[in-house]
């Protein structure tokens, strides 16, 4: 499948794996994809991002509550209201967490030393879903505007961050694929 991924979207991919190296991560998550197509500029899916108002220091934000999702353990924002609902202090907890085991030990579970890391179930699922995106397109590559329509078209961390900063699937399509007045990327 990666031979047909473009320039932009491997680099995409190298990039999810340095940020869940950087982090001590036991594997590279969806989270993990999404703050790669964050760091990205001068492709289809950074002018979608912009074209949304996603750019500059929203970007900066964005990839700053992504990070701290991961200090949670990658409980999402709705997780933790509705362990709150029950009276469980989630902030409290990592808090707790971090005093005994260090800032960040809930984001990496176990901190492997190997180099290769192993792609999740959640940005495995990402990857094929770009795949389906790129077909359905009729798109004979599979750009990092793939790899962010799969992102915002699935439920979890990444689409509620997206969502947050006006961000959305249907948004997208629009800039990307063109409709109602829109201009088209690239």
């Amino acid at each position: 499948m990666f031979e047909r991924f473009t320039e932009d979207a491997r680099a995409v991919v190298e990039g999810a794996v340095g940020h869940a190296e950087r982090e001590r991560a036991e594997r590279v998550e969806e989270v993990h994809l999404l703050l790669a197509l964050l760091d990205r500029e001068g492709s289809r899916g950074s002018f979608a991002l912009a074209a949304l108002g996603l750019s500059g220091e929203r970007r900066e934000r964005a990839a700053g509550e992504l990070v701290a999702v991961r200090r949670r353990g990658g409980l999402s924002r709705a997780e933790e209201e509705a362990l709150a609902g029950l009276g469980i202090d989630l902030a409290a907890i990592v808090s707790r967490v971090e005093e005994t085991h260090g800032e960040g030990a809930l984001a990496s579970a176990g901190g492997r030393r190997s180099r290769r890391r192993p792609f999740g179930r959640g940005a495995k699922e990402v990857l094929t879903q770009s795949l389906r995106i790129a077909l359905a397109r009729r798109d004979r590559e599979i750009g990092d505007q793939h790899l962010l329509l799969a992102l915002a078209a699935r439920p979890g961390v990444p689409a509620e961050v997206l969502a947050d900063h006006g961000v959305t699937h249907d948004g997208l399509v629009r800039v990307l694929y063109g409709g109602a007045g829109e201009a088209k990327a690239g």
